[in-house]
């Protein structure tokens, strides 16, 4: 068999290498999970309502969101990973019918959005009691996922398969017809690359002799331990600013998160985030005092992002045998597992000419997607 190497344990290289035919090859999958954005990660499924203008951007999204049934009957995920539990908009009343147009237009090629429906202040209250009374948009296909109760089920999936995890930094050259990874402890040979390791993929690409677009952000969110029962019935809320409000399971809420562009590599809790994140969600809720006094902690990690906001994956042009995905900035826990499933697509079924695959998996995204059109 074969021998490829993935190098990144986040939720593209953890999705990536639990889809790779084991008949085919033997995986090894290298992780440095310092600073990873997948573990420090929980987030909202919901991309149909953005009004980013970067189409290139929400056909990703759009195709991540419809791909999570797949990928929760693939992998086994229970209610405490992923559930389905609809998305409270939260815009000025004056806003909401606009969005409500958007909603009908976008469910036309995208019907994952599930029931539209625009709702009273009461009934905002009752589906969701940590918010104010006002009226809202509400669509029943929204999600949430937690991304370290994800990789965590993956890595216990990838080692069934017989995929070997080395939690080592490592890097790469290119030696002869192969490729050579390298760790504190090891050397070994690999005939295909997979190379997903966030922000960390410039360096790597780097030594290769490659420049690419890619920045770390930080990135912090809120978790605040509750006594709210009834926190796994409850949507998710996207409110009007930076902050989103994602009940789970056992009363945990998360308010999150900050992009901070300065801080990059640093993974330091700081009192800035706890202030920006609960000034920017207090205008909605029912009684923020209340929910803030809980005891809370921080998940803080580095995304990977580029200037504009799109990420990038697919097989260098020059080096059918390595590809590369990195750049999901927010919307990683919606884009990542889609890109992991269609990279290993690549690699179970291409005959490795440079050609046939790539041209596919634009078809895939959209006809005037370039998937390494950043990497020089």
């Amino acid at each position: 068999m074969k021998k490829i190497a993935v190098i990144g344990g986040g939720i593209i290289g953890m999705t990536l290498a639990n889809y790779l035919d084991s008949t085919k090859f033997t995986v090894t999958l290298y992780d440095d999970p310092l600073g990873q954005a997948t573990k420090a990660s929980a987030g909202i499924i919901s991309p149909w309502l953005s009004k980013r203008r970067n189409r290139k951007w929400y056909r990703l999204a759009k195709e991540g969101a419809a791909f999570f049934p797949k990928l929760v009957a693939d992998f086994h995920l229970d209610k405490t990973i992923y559930q389905q539990t609809g998305t409270l908009i939260v815009r000025p009343e004056s806003a909401l019918q606009e969005l409500l147009n958007l909603a009908a237009e976008r469910k036309k090629t995208a019907p994952e959005i599930g029931d539209i429906r625009l709702l009273k202040s009461d009934q905002t209250a009752k589906y969701l009691p940590l918010l104010k009374p006002q009226p809202t948009l509400y669509v029943t296909g929204g999600g949430r996922l937690d991304g370290q109760a994800y990789l965590a089920q993956l890595q216990l999936l990838a080692q069934q398969k017989g995929v070997r995890i080395r939690n080592e930094k490592a890097t790469l050259k290119q030696k002869s017809a192969a490729w050579q990874v390298s760790t504190s402890t090891s050397e070994d040979l690999f005939d295909f690359i997979a190379l997903t390791p966030g922000p960390k993929l410039k360096g790597l690409l780097a030594n290769l002799g490659y420049s690419v677009d890619l920045r770390p952000q930080k990135g912090q969110l809120l978790v605040f331990k509750t006594d709210y029962i009834a926190s796994e019935t409850w949507p998710v809320a996207m409110l009007d600013g930076e902050a989103d409000l994602i009940p789970f399971h056992k009363g945990k809420i998360l308010i999150g998160a900050t992009h901070e562009n300065e801080a990059a590599w640093d993974l330091t809790p700081t009192r800035t985030a706890f202030e920006h994140l609960t000034k920017a969600a207090t205008p909605f809720l029912n009684d923020a005092v209340a929910l803030f006094a809980h005891p809370q902690y921080y998940q803080v990690g580095t995304r990977a992002y580029t200037a504009d906001s799109t990420p990038f994956f697919g097989p260098l042009p020059e080096l059918p045998q390595l590809v590369v995905a990195s750049g999901l900035g927010s919307s990683g826990l919606t884009t990542g597992p889609y890109i992991g499933y269609q990279l290993a697509r690549y690699f179970n079924t291409n005959s490795f000419d440079g050609t046939r695959y790539q041209k596919d998996l634009n078809q895939v995204i959209s006809k005037d997607t370039s998937l390494i059109n950043d990497i020089k």
